[in-house]
């Protein structure tokens, strides 16, 4: 007979999720919310501990085991316009990653088990969390090197607006096909708060501007960049359509290429999750 410690089968579980659940923002370029993926995580642990106790075997129906993996997706990544895109590469690398634990288990290893989509191990506690903490490391190492850009990528942005220049690392993005309506031009979308010392001191939207892009407009257009401000339209994966709060700049120059006087779009969150960038624009 198999003794199954509870704490540990919890503690196994929500581990072997909250590093899926990382590997899977971090392939997507995700934001990553730490706590919200915790919960996530530890909902998938909860699933795991309440198979073991009598009369749930249920369970362990297809549906429940979809319907626990949707939770857990939308606890972690539930605010991200890319819902849909997040989900597809979790359960591709949940799929190979049981793939992997079962293909080790066929050569005679024993370290970790997968059954009925849950994962056991026989290992001390101890050697759990340290396995861990090595294959936290080893993705964090291998994510970040697959996530670095080549110099060809990243270029530096600088955008005028009167007198006033704020430069930016911009990444030139062949699936950024963000233009303005009007002029079907290209767009430059930065990250917000990048762009404090472009606007004088009061005159530029604050936070609450940038998340809420259609009274921060109302409440801007009558001050001195009121010409100069935009209501952008996109449309992006899990989102249906939004508004991004945009300036008009006097110039923009890429690299060595100058744009002249494109629309930047004002974006509420960061642009890349690992910080290597603040800024987006399309193919030159």
């Amino acid at each position: 007979m198999t003794v199954v410690y509870i704490d540990e089968l919890f503690l196994l579980n929500l581990t072997v999720n909250y590093l899926l659940l990382l590997s899977a923002g971090k392939l997507a370029g995700e934001r990553l919310r730490r706590l919200w993926l915790g919960a996530g995580a530890a909902l998938g642990g909860l699933y795991a501990a309440a198979v073991c106790f009598p009369g749930m075997g249920f369970l362990l129906h297809p549906l429940c085991k979809l319907a626990v993996g949707v939770a857990m997706l939308l606890l972690a990544y539930g605010r991200s316009p890319r819902l849909l895109r997040v989900s597809l590469v979790f359960f591709g690398v949940s799929a190979a990653f049981g793939g992997g634990v079962f293909a080790i288990a066929l050569l005679g290893g024993r370290g970790l088990t997968l059954k009925n989509g849950i994962f056991y191990s026989g290992m001390d506690l101890r050697l759990i969390l340290l396995s861990a903490a090595g294959c936290y490391t080893l993705l964090t190492l291998v994510f970040r090197r697959g996530a670095v850009h080549t110099p060809r990528e990243l270029r530096t942005a600088v955008v005028r607006l009167g007198e006033r220049t704020v430069s930016l690392v911009t990444l030139v993005d062949t699936g950024h096909t963000l233009t303005d309506p009007v002029s079907g031009r290209m767009v430059l979308v930065a990250e917000g708060r990048k762009l404090e010392d472009l606007f004088p001191p009061g005159s530029g939207p604050d936070p609450w501007a940038l998340t809420h892009p259609v009274e921060g407009m109302e409440k801007l257009s009558q001050g001195a960049l009121g010409r100069r401000l935009r209501l952008l339209p996109y449309r992006a994966v899990g989102v249906e359509c939004g508004f991004l709060l945009a300036v008009r700049a006097d110039s923009v120059r890429v690299g060595g290429e100058e744009l002249g006087d494109l629309l930047v779009a004002l974006s509420p969150t960061p642009v890349s999750d690992g910080g290597n960038c603040t800024a987006l624009i399309g193919a030159l």
